[in-house]
């Protein structure tokens, strides 16, 4: 079919959320046309709550079982498997909210040059309380966003539907341990990210997230930038710029996590790239300012966006809202 989709998703050691990842790829309303999971040797009982959920899947599914290999060769495994004209993958802790992949199919028919469709998504933490939304914060882009990508922000992976002919002759490489943002450079150089505002899936947040590594985080990204830099036709002094920008960005995460003197050793590196004097000087006053103040702002503001938008209610129906809280096509807002 011209519309089908693959859903590959890669498990490992997500016992407590995997049945309410699967329950969320159930209750799409754009079915896919197969389900693969691959579980990557997890040691937590993943695999008797996979074959739980999948007793009940309305769809073709698998499992594949099998020791640990890394996420990128789970990835690379779970697209060789399928074959739907589009494909995408969900981690086994996150979820979609029920018209996420009839969104992206929608976005990516009208957009024939787009490789890829995201959007914005929701933060929950353990007990699926969102504590943050990217369409807050995020400034996307639509079309060519090699800048963007370049200046780090890159899409997050639950929101992603990838054009399968897009992914010919590309894999995610299997030496990074950030598996998606190489993958995006690369593709980016191909064609257009079309870009969707609405929030329709949610990113959870626990002590296990790989995204907690800040150092491992800026050496991936500085190492994606390199091996795309031929790609992205890039001269020197770019991709020198580029990189600078890359540990100034890792630098303001550094002092919001309290490592304030990586976070200043960072920021003398980075000077090059930074954007404006207007930047510097926030950056300044951040390295100076009491670091109870700032991780007290950090608990307001998760405390905010719980008020605001409540919790995730993950049952047989799906991922959604709980009554009350903004509803998932919420446009960004602005404090």
């Amino acid at each position: 079919m011209s519309d089908s989709v693959s859903v590959v998703v890669p498990s490992y050691n997500h016992a407590p959320f995997v049945e309410a990842t699967l329950r969320s790829v159930f209750a799409q309303t754009h079915a896919p046309a197969e389900l693969v999971v691959i579980d990557d040797g997890s040691a937590d009982g993943s695999v008797r709550r996979i074959e739980r959920a999948l007793a009940s899947c309305p769809f073709p599914c698998e499992l594949v079982a099998r020791e640990n290999r890394g996420l990128s060769a789970t990835l690379n495994e779970g697209l060789a498997r399928t074959r739907g004209r589009y494909f995408a993958y969900l981690g086994s802790d996150d979820v979609w909210l029920p018209e996420f992949l009839e969104a992206r199919v929608r976005v990516l028919v009208a957009r024939p040059r787009a490789v890829l469709a995201y959007g914005n998504a929701y933060s929950i933490d353990a007990d699926s309380r969102i504590v943050d939304s990217s369409a807050d914060w995020a400034r996307y882009e639509d079309g060519d966003v090699r800048r963007m990508l370049l200046g780090v922000l890159a899409p997050l992976s639950p929101t992603v539907v990838y054009r399968r002919a897009a992914l010919a002759g590309h894999r995610w490489n299997e030496r990074a341990r950030l598996e998606d943002y190489e993958l995006y450079l690369r593709l980016s150089a191909e064609g257009e990210f079309a870009f969707d505002e609405r929030v329709l899936s949610a990113w959870r947040v626990h002590g296990r997230n790989a995204s907690e590594d800040l150092s491992m985080m800026l050496e991936e990204r500085l190492a994606a930038q390199r091996g795309a830099a031929r790609a992205l036709k890039l001269t020197e002094r770019e991709l020198a710029e580029f990189q600078a920008l890359a540990r100034f960005r890792s630098a303001e995460e550094f002092i919001r996590r309290g490592r304030k003197l990586r976070a200043a050793r960072l920021f003398v590196r980075s000077l090059p790239g930074v954007p404006s004097a207007r930047d510097a000087a926030r950056t300044v006053v951040k390295l100076l300012t009491p670091q109870a103040l700032i991780e007290r702002r950090r608990r307001r503001a998760r405390e905010d966006a719980f008020r605001r938008y409540g919790r995730l209610s993950l049952d047989s129906a799906g991922a959604s809202p709980e009554d009350g809280a903004a509803r998932p096509d919420t446009k960004a807002r602005t404090s």
